[in-house]
């Protein structure tokens, strides 16, 4: 009996729920960061904390596996992997700081279709017309939301590009080793290299956290950890191209917490750019559904 066919009936949905369930917990957790930020923790505090807090939840939730989190034969390209994540969350957290949550997360919705890209050369997968049209197409989405040529905000959008940059370097390491590690040591691989690295960086930034700034900072951990453990749950509940277009109903807790919680809306320009990519990256999905049922030289 085959990995699928264990599955129970109702799988497919406990992977969209915990799907959306990861992208609500990252949303927050970066409303929590935004709120640090305007209340002028040093950023470099702020990812450390996400971190640090981050590290002690794998720990308590696997006392056991301890002296095996950092086993494996792949630990260079753990730490490599960890580093890419590490500097993605410092580009977002700087990011909303500048910037409209809503936007900020639009803007990281071209990460699948830079995968794609990335895939031709990083991992020898073939990329057809109509996939790599439908990457084109994203990509003029994020100019939708972007707008050049509109100043200082210009700049601010910059980070989040950096997001998606590092990001998608991160998920092709991730495909690379996915399959001969243990996905727990995955996590607490991203958890511990923020965490322990920034605990020797920290200091020359450290300002001492009101107790209201503590209690964000474990918050965040505590958001990051479990939104990791989601995915990871989604991706075993149900096939990715069923599951991964529901990343993108993060844009929808994020414009509810920037209306909310800190009073700034995204313009009508930012929601076509949003469609527009998240259009293109499930239309990619789709083709890498069929692509998957014909020849495995077949390219679309």
């Amino acid at each position: 009996m085959t990995a699928h066919s264990e599955r129970p009936a109702d799988a497919p949905y406990r992977g969209i729920l915990m799907m959306c369930f990861a992208v609500a917990c990252f949303a927050t957790m970066n409303g929590f960061a935004k709120e640090l930020r305007i209340q002028e923790l040093p950023v470099v505090e702020i990812i450390w904390g996400r971190y640090f807090f981050h590290t002690l939840l794998v720990l308590a939730l696997f006392p056991r596996r301890i002296p095996t989190l950092l086993a494996g034969s792949d630990k260079a390209l753990q730490m490599a992997r960890s580093i890419l994540v590490l500097l993605a969350t410092g580009c977002m957290f700087t990011a909303v700081g500048l910037m409209p949550l809503a936007d900020t997360v639009a803007i990281t919705f071209i990460a699948p279709l830079l995968i794609t890209a990335l895939s031709v050369p990083f991992l020898g997968e073939r990329v057809g017309i109509r996939r790599w049209i439908a990457v084109f197409v994203g990509f003029a989405g994020m100019l939708v939301i972007v707008r050049p040529g509109g100043g200082l905000f210009q700049t601010a959008a910059l980070l989040p590009i950096g997001v998606t940059v590092f990001y998608a370097f991160y998920q092709i390491i991730t495909r690379l080793i996915s399959h001969r590690t243990d996905p727990i040591n995955t996590v607490f691989y991203t958890a511990i290299v923020g965490g322990i690295g920034l605990s020797f960086v920290v200091p020359f930034f450290w300002q001492t956290p009101t107790l209201e700034q503590w209690g964000m900072l474990f918050a965040a951990g505590l958001l990051g950890g479990l939104g990791h453990w989601a995915i990871i749950i989604a991706y075993q509940r149900a096939e990715a191209p069923l599951v991964a277009p529901f990343a993108y109903t993060e844009l929808i807790w994020a414009t509810i917490l920037g209306l909310v919680v800190f009073h700034d809306f995204p313009d009508s320009w930012t929601f076509v750019g949003a469609a527009i990519i998240a259009g293109s990256g499930i239309y990619i999905l789709h083709r890498e559904r069929v692509r998957q049922g014909r020849k495995p030289e077949s390219a679309d």
